[in-house]
């Protein structure tokens, strides 16, 4: 992983070059006025994104918490974007957080290259995380639920060479460098597989 990134000197998109993934649907039977706290849609939401996330990581793993902030030269300031990481680690560890700017992850909306990604990195174990409120702020994105996270955060394992991407309470994705890194993963949770991606998918591991 690190020969492959090393330092994590990513360039957007985080994903490139990354051939294997799975997209798993986290939210299940949507339904119009479901967006609200302890909802049995949302509860579900959580209950996916943990458990996925628990079953690709181990607690002394070797991971890059990365967090995407898209710039659009509204005139935020870097420190204050840096205060993303606070609520999910350690204090302590806030001074090992990295700052790059980049392209922007979407060039194609970006004619006049006016706009950058500011990306943020933290190199630390999985344990180290408070992963769990991560999770659910990124699930409540787009339901208007706080606490939210509207930026893109990614769990890079150093170890067993992954990238877990939780998007909102619709699915997640999880990437690998070759099918038996995550086979497990698919076969235990196979129901979960996004239907609309299943056959592609299931091509890869075949």
């Amino acid at each position: 992983m690190q020969e492959k990134f090393p330092d994590l000197e990513l360039r957007p998109p985080l994903f490139y070059n990354w051939d294997i993934g799975i997209r798993f649907e986290l939210g299940v039977g949507w339904e119009r006025g479901m967006a609200y706290y302890d909802s049995p849609y949302l509860l579900g939401c959580y209950k996916r994104a943990i458990t996925l996330f628990e079953a690709i990581h181990k607690p002394t793993d070797d991971i890059f918490v990365v967090i995407d902030v898209l710039d659009l030269k509204r005139g935020k300031t870097i420190n204050r974007e840096l205060q993303n990481f606070s609520p999910y680690v350690e204090k302590s560890l806030l001074y090992r957080v990295k700052h790059q700017t980049l392209p922007f992850i979407y060039p194609e909306d970006d004619e006049d290259g006016a706009f950058k990604t500011q990306r943020f990195t933290l190199k630390c174990k999985a344990g180290e995380v408070k992963y769990k409120p991560l999770l659910k702020a990124l699930c409540n994105t787009d339901l208007g639920l706080k606490p939210l996270i509207y930026h893109r955060v990614y769990f890079v394992n150093i170890n067993q060479e992954t990238i877990y991407h939780v998007y909102d309470d619709r699915g997640s994705d999880l990437l690998a460098t070759s099918p038996e890194t995550i086979r497990s993963i698919y076969n235990k949770f196979n129901e979960w597989i996004l239907d609309y991606d299943r056959n592609e998918i299931d091509e890869v591991f075949s």
